[in-house]
């Protein structure tokens, strides 16, 4: 095995939507685009990933390049990454994983690097670091905040979730699906279990015993996980809309200690990744290609004043709620702390 190349990094499923996502942070971040080995299938060796005038090329991925790597970001699925994540990690290369696999594996870190990113520069250094599902990491960071401040009791959460969540091929579909509605074409999915096309349906992943998806269930586990709140109460309602890209929630939470709108406006606004809004215009698209989660404005229950509280929020989970994360992972462990841009009032 070759010596690790200083700073260099791998994207395992760069031809993904994520993947590809990864790469070009990676480049606005400063990295320099030699150093990115993009890796994908042997089906996606030989792309070429353009961002302006950067080209990056996909190559097949093999253990031993990926070795010549300081650290590496995983865009591949949980089978993929329960195969070569512990493999990277024992050749010495530090590895952000962004599948499902490892997020409760209680020796690897679920991190979220303005939540719990400690955890990332503890001795001695994980080698395995989890991303966590896209609608936590947008659901956190908003409510972090909120936490800090003045403790939160509940959450009941409803997500509106873009086809992007499920690659690729799932955009591909949402355009494939809308033609065929518009042609008054016999609706063909194959992605999805009903056409994605001017509907909106529970989110697709397996239920378990207690009727919640997979994708709620991340929810629930993920933030009792992050937070260190075993008992956290979390209801969530996972949905999925024909939106192309960037997720929205609903949120309703109890805090702990009584608090106002205003205050709980003041501590987002002094958050880091968060963009707040003063009107209720907000959508997905203004939240696309953005780093930020963005946050309307706050409401507050006329029935339980002081404690109970409203929130409509927005976010890139391509970008925020995956690549993004991991990237800042990479960043914290190298301790080239690049922060995330302040909170803005717009």
């Amino acid at each position: 095995m070759s010596e690790a190349k200083p700073g260099a990094v791998a994207v395992v499923g760069a031809g993904g939507a994520v993947g590809r996502e990864a790469v070009g942070i990676l480049i606005e971040r400063g990295y320099d685009p030699a150093s990115i080995i993009a890796f994908g299938s042997e089906r996606s060796s030989g792309r070429v990933l353009e961002f302006d005038k950067t080209k990056v090329n996909i190559r097949a991925y093999t253990p031993r390049q990926a070795a010549e790597c300081e650290s590496a970001i995983l865009c591949t699925d949980a089978d993929v990454s329960a195969r070569i994540a512990p493999e990277l990690a024992d050749l010495g290369v530090f590895v952000v994983d962004n599948s499902s696999h490892f997020r409760m594996h209680p020796e690897v870190p679920l991190v979220i690097p303005e939540i719990n990113g400690k955890l990332i520069t503890l001795k001695p250094n994980p080698p395995i670091v989890a991303n966590p599902n896209c609608s936590t990491i947008m659901l956190l960071t908003a409510l972090n905040p909120i936490r800090r401040a003045f403790g939160v009791e509940s959450v009941v959460v409803t997500t509106y979730q873009a086809v992007s969540g499920a690659g690729a091929l799932a955009i591909d579909e949402l355009y494939s699906e809308t033609a065929r509605a518009l042609s008054g074409e016999k609706e063909s999915p194959s992605v999805f279990p009903v056409s994605c096309a001017f509907n909106v349906f529970p989110h697709e992943s397996a239920r378990d015993s207690t009727g919640y998806s997979g994708e709620e269930r991340k929810m629930i586990d993920e933030s009792r996980r992050i937070w260190d709140s075993p008992t956290l109460n979390v209801l969530p309602t996972c949905v999925r809309v024909p939106v192309e890209r960037a997720h929205a929630q609903s949120i309703v939470i109890k805090t702990a200690s009584a608090s106002s709108t205003n205050a709980i406006i003041e501590e987002l606004r002094k958050a880091e990744g968060i963009r707040l809004h003063q009107s209720f215009e907000l959508t997905p698209r203004i939240a696309a290609h953005t780093d930020q989660v963005h946050i309307g404005p706050v409401r507050e229950s006329e029935s339980d004043p002081g404690r109970t509280f409203v929130l409509w929020i927005c976010c890139d989970q391509l970008r925020r709620g995956a690549a993004l994360n991991a990237v800042e992972c990479l960043i914290l462990r190298s301790n080239t702390a690049t922060k995330l841009t302040g909170s803005v009032c717009v």
